[in-house]
């Protein structure tokens, strides 16, 4: 089982490492890029890197399903595991047509929600996870009812803390990791293996992503790292600790509601590089971290990179904050 834990995890490491350099260079011959906002230079980067690590995932996800056929003799769960791809891969489309149309002329929001409800099919399908909450049997409402609104729900909100270099890559990292640790501890081993395969992709994207980038996520990436945290939640029966784990972005839904979703997570760039709160009021976890960052530090200046530190220390806490109180469920 350590065998194949590392083989996979290693086939999709190296294959994001490998073909997201690859993919820099060929999304600029063709002028996939963006404008890097909280830059002075105006520089253009690669845009829907995302691409990179769908790919590292999917082959990584698949060289485990062929260990544990061929070597293990092994083939539970595999229609929990063909059902998780195959919404990862719906989802990972829907991104990708945001990025390549642009993400502010990109699918209006009525037609991305409704094809996000219909990525859930798969797990809707084979029934996945139990229908029993707070003790109580709910029959068929969950597969109908939940598991699309988890999904679409969760897919839609983990694009919101977004547009800082490292930023949506590191959080999926942290959350990912966090998850990994309870479905491992909650007897879902082979569904822990999974969820650091796509880890792994995204420890070797984030040396491309992290300040100062080279390339952006797109929404391919953000629609499948929180698609992956719902359909870890449903698969592990593990809801509760999911839903505890995404408060930072429960509180960033709040803001932005507060902003009839219309204000963005950006902040005002000084000439010296540092940022400013755009607004006179908070509509996102990352003004509240550029404030609080000027109030604490002695030159009373906050810059992108502190930016991003503060709000991963933020979900560490809440996750290890998660583990505490969940310990009894989970250990």
């Amino acid at each position: 089982m350590e065998l194949m834990l590392v083989i996979s995890l290693l086939i999709g490491f190296f294959l994001t490492l490998f073909f997201t350099p690859i993919w820099i260079r060929r999304a600029r011959e063709v002028n996939l890029t963006g404008k890097d906002v909280h830059k002075n230079s105006g520089e253009q980067v690669t845009e829907a890197g995302g691409v990179c690590v769908l790919f590292g995932f999917v082959l990584g996800i698949l060289s485990y399903v062929a260990l544990r056929t061929f070597y293990f003799q092994d083939m539970n769960q595999f229609i929990e595991i063909f059902s998780l791809l195959s919404v990862i891969m719906i989802v990972s489309f829907i991104g990708l047509i945001d990025d390549i149309l642009g993400w502010k002329i990109g699918l209006n929001r009525k037609t991305r929600i409704f094809f996000l409800v219909f990525a859930s099919v798969p797990l809707v399908v084979t029934n996945a996870g139990e229908s029993a909450i707070f003790g109580m049997n709910i029959g068929l409402i969950y597969p109908l009812i939940f598991i699309p609104i988890g999904v679409a729900g969760a897919t839609s909100v983990f694009n919101f803390v977004a547009g800082y270099n490292g930023l949506e890559t590191s959080q999926g990292i942290l959350i990912l990791s966090g998850l990994s640790v309870v479905a491992w501890f909650t007897g879902n081993s082979w569904l822990s293996f999974i969820t650091l395969i796509m880890v792994s992709c995204l420890v070797a994207f984030f040396i491309f992503n992290k300040y100062p980038a080279r390339i952006f996520p797109g929404d391919i990436l953000t629609y499948s790292v929180g698609a992956l945290i719902a359909i870890i939640a449903i698969l592990g029966n593990i809801e509760k600790i999911a839903v505890f784990f995404f408060i930072p972005y429960i509180i960033e839904t709040g803001l932005k509601v507060r902003g009839n979703l219309k204000k963005e997570s950006f902040a005002e760039l000084n000439s010296d590089g540092s940022l400013e709160v755009p607004y006179k009021k908070f509509y996102g976890l990352e003004h509240i971290a550029v404030y609080v960052l000027k109030k604490i530090k002695k030159s009373h200046k906050a810059y992108e990179p502190e930016v991003v530190w503060m709000i991963n220390g933020f979900q560490i806490l809440i996750i290890i904050l998660g583990l505490f109180l969940f310990r009894g469920t989970i250990f």
